[in-house]
């Protein structure tokens, strides 16, 4: 395989296309039960709390802690060599859930446990139009 492949991207499926299309848009949404009021992530049909039926979609702030990271210095795959090292995190959203998010900027070059960080967007790509969220340091 060549060394320039592409990175693989997901395929939203009927769970996570609303996630994925406020990605596009530049807008983190998370699923919130409409019976207990937990925020959760990743999507999924049913509350992962209170087992209710269909969470609605809620537009997040976006805004967390960093609570663990990790710099990668070996790919998983030929397709992100060319970014190494870069940094994965494991960010604890504001509204509740923990997501994972390579951390850009500033906030890869020297990152700390409890570092606030604000969700950044890449262009969306590929056949779906993926925007993939990462993390940013957040400003003033």
């Amino acid at each position: 395989m060549s060394e320039l492949q592409a990175r693989p991207l997901p395929v939203p499926n009927a769970d996570t296309a609303p996630f994925w299309d406020g990605c596009a848009r530049g807008e983190l949404v998370l699923q919130s039960c409409r019976q207990c009021g937990t925020a959760q992530f990743p999507p999924r049909s049913l509350c992962a709390r209170c087992h209710a039926p269909a969470p609605a979609w809620r537009r997040a702030s976006g805004r967390g802690r960093i609570a663990s990271f990790t710099r990668v210095h070996r790919p998983p795959s030929a397709a992100f060599k060319a970014g190494l090292p870069y940094v994965i995190a494991l960010v604890d959203l504001d509204e509740g859930p923990r997501i994972m998010l390579a951390l850009r900027g500033k906030a890869a070059e020297a990152p700390r446990i409890g570092d606030r960080v604000k969700v950044g967007f890449d262009p969306p790509a590929g056949p779906h139009g993926i925007a993939l969220p990462h993390a940013l340091t957040e400003g003033p």
